[in-house]
C-alpha cells in the first residue's frame, strides 16, 4: 500500500482530545480543512511531551525574537469535543516538531510505525510511514500546546508519593506497597 501523508497547511481546526473516562481514555490528535477531517491515535505520554515541547519551541522564539507568540492567544480557545467520525487512520508511533522559517510556522508531524523513518523525522520517501503534518502559525499552536495540557491534566489525579495516577486499588511503591 502507498504511504499516505495528510497535510493540513494550515487546518481550520488541531486538536488533541480524548474519548473515554479518566483511566480509560483514549487520546486522539484531530485535524480539519473544510470537509477533510483526519484523525490518528496517540498516547497519553504523546501528547503531554507534545505539549511541553511545543510550548518551549514557542517560548524560545519568542526569546529569539523569530516570532511574535502571544502567551495566551485570544480568541483562539477551542473546548469544542472531537469531530465524529472518530476513526484512527493510524496509531503514531513517533511525533516531531519544527520549525518553518520560510513559512514562520510551527510543523508537526505524527508518524505511524514502519517504513523507512528519516533522522530528521520530515521526510515525503515514499517508502516511509503513512504520517500527519501540520503547519501552524505561532498563536494557533500556543492554542494546541495549552488544549493538550489542559486535557492531560484532567485525567486521575496523581498520588502526592509517587506520582502515579490515584485511583481505588492504587498501591503505592512510595509506601511499601501499601494503600494511599
Amino acid at each position: 500500500m502507498a504511504r499516505r501523508i495528510h497535510v493540513f497547511d494550515p487546518p481550520e481546526r488541531f486538536v488533541a482530545g480524548t474519548v473515554g473516562s479518566p483511566g480509560a481514555r483514549a487520546f486522539y490528535l484531530q485535524a480539519r480543512a473544510e470537509a477533510r477531517l483526519v484523525t490518528v491515535g496517540v498516547e497519553k505520554a504523546q501528547v503531554a511531551l507534545l505539549a511541553e515541547q511545543l510550548t518551549e519551541l514557542l517560548d524560545e522564539l519568542g526569546r529569539r525574537g523569530v516570532a511574535t507568540v502571544p502567551a495566551e492567544p485570544a480568541g483562539m480557545v477551542d473546548t469544542s469535543p472531537l469531530e465524529q467520525p472518530i476513526e484512527a487512520e493510524f496509531r503514531v508511533a513517533t511525533i516531531a516538531l519544527g520549525w518553518d522559517p520560510r513559512g514562520s510556522r510551527v510543523v508537526v508531524e505524527a508518524q505511524a510505525a514502519g517504513g523507512a523513518e528519516s533522522a530528521s523525522g520530515f521526510s515525503d520517501d515514499p517508502g516511509g510511514p503513512d504520517a500527519l503534518r501540520v503547519l501552524l502559525a505561532a498563536g494557533p499552536a500556543r492554542a494546541f500546546a495549552r488544549r493538550a495540557g489542559r486535557l492531560v491534566a484532567g485525567g486521575r489525579p496523581s498520588c502526592p508519593l509517587c506520582g502515579l495516577p490515584l485511583d481505588e486499588d492504587h498501591i503505592c511503591p512510595r509506601q511499601n506497597g501499601h494503600r494511599h
